[in-house]
């Protein structure tokens, strides 16, 4: 049986007019009128959990302290904290529509937000939806706020959350690339610098130097992390707190405290802090440079798979799929192409933020919602793509020894081994003499008898040239 009330309606108003909303719809016009105005990116705001939740978390903490301080009744107040829990459950997450893009600096996911905490609060009173006399999205859910400190206060919150759990997924490649350094601690292999042959290293250092760049990365990151903490809430629209009761500040930071766990703090100057983004741009910069570190590494692990046979060969990746419709028995290292190219896109971000960022004038800089984009669809690709390559790519890389061994062995990089014994001048004849007739460095050096034939062969045995002598 069809359900009557599909296509039933209730009629909303503003300022600009009104309009018929869908009747099982817990947001109201506002939110109607951004879905017809930004239709831009595909991307709505319930793409991104932690934001939705972050959101009813300022919701649930503005009327905590509205309602300490006297300002709307206990009985709103606990209903509209009940609609903020279902939120934070993750319940009615179809009912945040409004795309992630959109001018006004978020006024639209604002009152998104305010239209569906007050109907469901409506519910809980036993009133209808858009009996607004009894809760408004305006007068009680927004009671205290403006977009202007409520916008920023929900996507900083969301970012410390979402950079938190990318540090868990850096540090699980890390703890993945370790692994890897233990296990492959033995096999002598060269090192190279501008794709040249250098010096012999063993290829558990070389992936203990990729976890170790990684856990770099964490530290850097949470010291972006903690400028997030830092909120406007109590700035209302810009940093004068107007349309806010006295003490509401110190109010809302200790409520939104008690219900998020995450230790926020006042800014020290809601003017400034109201028109401020440097902590996008610091996030931003410190994403960026993960990014353009863990894109290294992928390049390397590209390289150093090359071949089989015509390529550098040191280590096997998993072989994942077929890489080629035309030629049989290729194989690409698809896992690090797909990071790279995640990685690529975070260094492109930074533009964007960057330009967003200056782009504010006055006392609000309207740009935000491009920031936000930016910046958690970055984290979350990058987050998703580091698992994947730790799980696909790296936990499986097996080292082809002997061909690594075989590489040392007749490199002329070994010849730099014999500075502190014959000098330059003569090491560098060896060397040409290796790279014209193409013989071994060791052969070279035992016919020009400039050393014995044991000092030559402890001096160039890989395994002593690891560390200093």
């Amino acid at each position: 049986m069809q359900d009557s009330t599909k296509h039933k309606t209730r009629l909303e108003h503003d300022f600009l007019g009104e309009l018929e909303i869908p009747a099982d719809t817990y947001y109201g016009i506002q939110t109607c009128r951004a879905l017809e105005n930004f239709n831009v990116s595909g991307e709505p705001i319930s793409t991104f959990p932690e934001f939705i939740k972050s959101l009813a978390w300022i919701k649930k903490a503005a009327a905590i302290a509205n309602a300490r301080l006297g300002v709307i009744p206990e009985n709103i107040s606990k209903a509209i904290c009940a609609a903020c829990d279902e939120i934070i459950d993750g319940g009615l997450r179809d009912q945040f529509p409004v795309d992630v893009i959109q001018g006004g600096a978020g006024t639209s996911t604002n009152m998104n937000a305010n239209e569906v905490i007050a109907n469901r609060a409506l519910e809980i009173m036993g009133h209808a939806k858009g009996d607004y006399q009894y809760c408004h999205p305006n007068n009680h859910v927004n009671c205290s706020q403006s977009t202007n400190d409520s916008y920023p206060s929900a996507l900083r919150l969301a970012l410390y959350v979402k950079l938190g759990r990318l540090m868990n997924d850096i540090a699980y490649l890390r703890d993945g690339f370790a692994k890897k350094g233990s296990e492959f601690v033995h096999v002598v292999k060269m090192g190279r610098t501008q794709l040249q042959d250098a010096v012999p290293m063993t290829l558990g250092m070389e992936f203990n130097a990729y976890a170790n760049t990684l856990g770099e990365e964490i530290v850097r990151l949470e010291e972006a992390r903690e400028l997030a903490l830092e909120i406007n809430m109590g700035a209302t629209a810009i940093g004068t707190g107007i349309c806010s009761p006295k003490g509401y500040t110190k109010a809302v930071i200790e409520a939104l405290k008690e219900v998020s766990g995450i230790p926020v703090m006042t800014s020290a100057n809601l003017v400034e802090a109201t028109w401020d983004t440097g902590c996008y741009v610091q996030i931003s910069g410190a994403l960026k440079r993960t990014a353009t570190k863990i894109s290294k590494i992928c390049n390397d692990l590209r390289l150093l798979s090359s071949g089989p046979r015509t390529g550098i060969n040191e280590i096997n990746l998993p072989k994942l799929q077929p890489g080629s419709s035309i030629m049989p028995g290729k194989v690409n290292p698809v896992m690090p192409e797909m990071v790279n190219q995640i990685c690529f896109d975070i260094m492109g971000k930074d533009v964007t933020i960057t330009v967003a960022s200056e782009a504010g004038q006055l006392e609000l800089n309207v740009m935000e919602p491009i920031m936000a984009l930016c910046l958690f669809t970055g984290i979350d690709r990058l987050g998703k793509g580091l698992r994947a390559l730790q799980d696909k790519c790296v936990a499986g890389i097996t080292a082809n020894e002997e061909r690594c061994r075989q590489l040392v062995e007749h490199s002329i990089g070994i010849v730099t081994a014999l500075l502190p014994y014959i000098g330059y001048e003569q090491a560098a004849s060896i060397a040409r003499d290796a790279l014209s007739t193409g013989r071994s460095v060791i052969e070279i050096a035992r016919e020009q008898k400039l050393l014995d034939k044991a000092q030559i062969e402890k001096i160039l045995s890989p395994d002593n040239m690891l560390q200093p002598q």
